[in-house]
């Protein structure tokens, strides 16, 4: 759980901080959900195309793209990000 608490002066900073490993699953979690995600709407028959489209192929390699960076930010560890 987020903890806040007051320094000096008003100033609120969060105890608890993100680690890059945890950055790095959130965004492995979020390129797989956008991946699962367009796949649901191409089994709905969302768009105009029959199979995977244009957009869906762009939409599919920015969630990989996201994937990727969460990945290289695993091996950093528990470094506040």
């Amino acid at each position: 759980m987020l903890k806040l608490c007051r320094q000096f002066a008003g100033v609120i900073v969060a105890e608890v901080m993100v680690t890059k490993r945890q950055l790095g699953l959130l965004f492995i979690i979020i390129g797989i959900g956008a991946a699962a995600i367009m796949f649901a709407m191409d089994m709905l028959g969302a768009g105009q195309f029959q199979g995977i489209g244009p957009a869906q192929r762009r939409a599919l390699l920015a969630a990989a793209l996201v994937v990727c960076v969460g990945l290289t930010l695993l091996p950093l560890g528990d470094r506040p990000a």
